[in-house]
């Protein structure tokens, strides 16, 4: 069977994704009932809606990263590029650059940093991890050379409430994730590039002779994901209201662990984007009630772990099932 053929067969099975969904829901339940039990105040439509808030940066990049892992490839930077992003934002916009552009300078920074790994994953066909360990280096180091350990907090009204404000009591930035979730679903799901992006991570070999272009996908997959890096960075700006070098310090592990446990194999060939909101939203929940029950933070880190250890055993029994 071609990688391609594998890919299409893959395609419709990953896309019901009934049991391995229904174990994260069934998961997220528990957790709801669990938490409610232990604090009064998280089971509420406000403290729900709230949570939200604090994962849109984190799902953002989440999305990329599900196409990159599908492919069998890895991304340790996407943290680093957020802070260069928003450096680049505030930066620039202290230095005189208009607002509207400075935040798109921040997502072509953001959209070139993840074309630049993409390039360098490809060309020198050097395995994504060392690459992308190497560009994290580089990206942070330039956010710091750039800030010289300063920062920018002064930014007009519109562009704090952009990060801030509720349609209802809906938080805006929300349905920006909302939005880029199903444009990222459609595309992995729907057409030629979403089987290419499958057909690579089931056998890049195969997937070669089968006539699928290997360097201009991956490097789509790469480019997209610092997009949506950009993204990020524009709003994790607007939220805190603030530009700094060490944003985003330690993010790519939550992001990678977010995908894992929503059902992508680090072995690539599958994995879902609603499988990875799933995950997202898992880890928001449960961090956010242990925050409610005054729980200590270093128990916070151990429950949180345990769940994604979990997770993960969860999903390489079905990976298992379904070779």
């Amino acid at each position: 069977m071609s990688a391609l053929a594998e890919a299409r067969r893959r395609l419709p099975a990953v896309s019901r994704g009934i049991p391995r969904e229904g174990v994260l829901l069934a998961l997220l339940l528990v957790l709801v009932v669990v938490l409610a039990q232990l604090s009064p105040y998280f089971l509420t439509v406000s403290n729900i809606l709230n949570t939200s808030r604090y994962f849109v940066e984190t799902g953002l990049i989440a999305l990329g990263m599900t196409m990159i892992i599908v492919t069998g490839g890895i991304d340790l930077s996407v943290g680093s590029a957020l802070a260069l992003a928003s450096v680049t934002l505030g930066f620039s916009y202290k230095a005189g650059v208009p607002l509207p552009l400075a935040i798109v300078a921040a997502l072509l920074v953001g959209t070139a940093c993840g074309t630049l790994n993409g390039f360098l994953v490809t060309r020198w066909d050097v395995h994504p991890l060392a690459i992308t360990l190497a560009t994290q280096a580089l990206f942070r180091g330039i956010a710091y050379a750039v800030t010289n350990l300063d920062a920018v907090s002064t930014f007009p009204n519109w562009f704090d409430d952009f990060g801030q404000f509720y349609l209802g009591p809906v938080p805006g930035q929300l349905l920006a994730f909302i939005v880029a979730a199903l444009l990222v679903w459609a595309l992995l799901s729907f057409g030629r590039f979403g089987r290419h992006v499958y057909a690579l991570g089931v056998n890049e070999e195969a997937a070669r002779f089968s006539g699928v272009p290997i360097w201009r996908t991956k490097t789509a997959v790469y480019a997209i994901t610092g997009l949506l890096v950009g993204l990020a960075a524009v709003i994790y700006t607007s939220r805190v209201s603030t530009a700094r070098a060490d944003a985003g310090l330690g993010l790519e592990l939550g992001v990678i662990a977010a995908v894992v446990l929503g059902g992508a194999s680090i072995y690539g060939g599958s994995g879902t984007i609603h499988g990875t909101v799933l995950g997202v939203v898992i880890i928001a929940i449960l961090q956010q009630g242990l925050l409610l029950t005054s729980i200590d933070s270093n128990w916070i880190l151990v429950i949180t772990g345990a769940v994604m250890v979990l997770g993960v055993f969860v999903n390489e029994f079905f990976r298992r099932q379904d070779e």
